[in-house]
């Protein structure tokens, strides 16, 4: 698909951005477990603030996660996975096939954070493990700062994954694949509100946005 054609796609999309956002405030302000699940993920995610500012970046880990999530991503979508290659500078993953979810995936899908939960989840279900939802949200909030941090450190320097989807495309899609985590995230974390809450008030806010912009114009 021409870059021009991405441009136009990703104008359209603006409105649904502003609709995801308001979905988002709707979301967290609904949200429960302030104790139990905010103060423990916050609190996780403050813990990797400070390894990420005081302590040399962990690149290799991240380069490791980038590259698996384009595979990971491959693979759902009926790709093979020819060749990988890691290192510390940056890597590259050898691909059957490509489409932009799997060029952008690593930059909305937090794979850290979805293998911690995972972990917790096989645990829960092989161990029966009750307790330690505490120790979850702790290490599930230091992985999707992980994700952010080290994804907005990758994205100051010129990527290629970023420039053949043209940038305006690429920062609406990475943007709307980070809300969809949240959106669908919060609920499942929190209990506040069901996650089917989710695509009916993005839904709204879009509509409440272009009723807006229409107004305007």
């Amino acid at each position: 698909m021409p870059k021009w054609i991405k441009f136009l796609i990703a104008l359209l999309l603006l409105p649904v951005c502003a609709g995801a956002v308001m979905a988002l405030g709707r979301m967290l302000a609904a949200s429960g477990g302030a104790d139990t699940v905010w103060v423990p993920l916050l609190a996780g995610a403050a813990c990797w603030g400070v390894v990420f500012l005081l302590l040399p970046k962990p690149m290799w880990i991240y380069v490791l996660g980038h590259e698996l999530t384009h595979a990971l991503w491959t693979w759902l979508l009926g790709g093979r996975v020819k060749r990988m290659k890691i290192t510390s500078q940056g890597g590259h993953v050898v691909v059957s096939k490509t489409n932009f979810l799997i060029v952008l995936a690593p930059y909305f899908f937090p794979l850290y954070a979805t293998l911690v939960t995972a972990g917790f989840a096989l645990g829960r279900w092989i161990w029966n493990w009750r307790n330690g939802w505490v120790y979850f949200h702790l290490l599930l909030g230091a992985a999707y700062a992980f994700h952010l941090t080290l994804t907005a450190h990758a994205l100051q320097t010129r990527q290629t994954d970023i420039t053949t989807q043209g940038y305006l495309f690429s920062a609406v899609v990475i943007f709307l694949g980070n809300v969809s985590v949240l959106l669908l995230g919060v609920p499942l974390l929190t209990g506040g509100a069901g996650w089917r809450d989710a695509p009916a008030w993005w839904w709204e806010s879009t509509i409440e946005v272009l009723r807006w912009m229409g107004h305007w114009l």
